[in-house]
């Protein structure tokens, strides 16, 4: 038994969280998302919470998915109430991000600025360097950061490139400093 899937959601006020057959939906101050439990998995809502269960407990593929399915429950709360945001650092001379109407444009050292758009439910913000990517699919919200990342991902000599903020980059030793060393 997980010892995830066994804890209740709170529903936070201002979320309604709605069950019709295998859909569940939970609709807040951000927005609106669905998911479609899977088989073997029962989710229903009692006193303010969501409890998730399993219809055959010694099922290895339920077992799989319980955990699993308490989780994204849980981040579809979380999401439509608070919301998701992930902070990325531009590191380099001349690198430079603007935000204009829903798109991000970067000057990352190419020949030509690299436009982003912007997926549904994506925010973008920019200043002092840190690109915010801000919206309530925590699945989104990661992968448009992985995919601006990917642009320009940092090097290891001199640290230049888009980093997530707190990241550390591992640095090698150029050639000059492994000449020093010997042979």
């Amino acid at each position: 038994m997980s010892k995830i899937g066994k804890i209740p959601v709170a529903i936070v006020p201002g979320v309604t969280v709605t069950l019709n057959g295998d859909i569940i939906t939970v609709t807040g101050p951000k927005g609106t998302m669905t998911f479609q439990q899977p088989r073997g998995i029962l989710v229903n809502t009692e006193e303010g919470n969501v409890i998730v269960t399993q219809k055959e407990k010694g099922s290895v593929q339920t077992r799989a998915l319980f955990g699993l399915t308490r989780a994204l429950v849980a981040n579809m709360v979380k999401g439509v109430s608070t919301g998701f945001e992930k902070k990325l650092e531009l590191a380099g001379v001349g690198y430079r991000a603007q935000v204009s109407g829903s798109d991000l444009t970067l000057s990352l050292g190419f020949s030509h600025p690299v436009k982003v758009p912007a997926p549904e439910g994506i925010k973008f913000a920019f200043a002092e360097n840190v690109i915010t990517i801000s919206g309530f699919d925590k699945a989104l919200v990661g992968n448009t950061a992985a995919k601006i990342r990917a642009i320009k991902p940092p090097e290891p000599y001199k640290g230049k490139g888009i980093k997530y903020v707190g990241e550390r980059i591992r640095r090698k030793a150029g050639k000059a400093a492994k000449a020093v060393g010997g042979k």
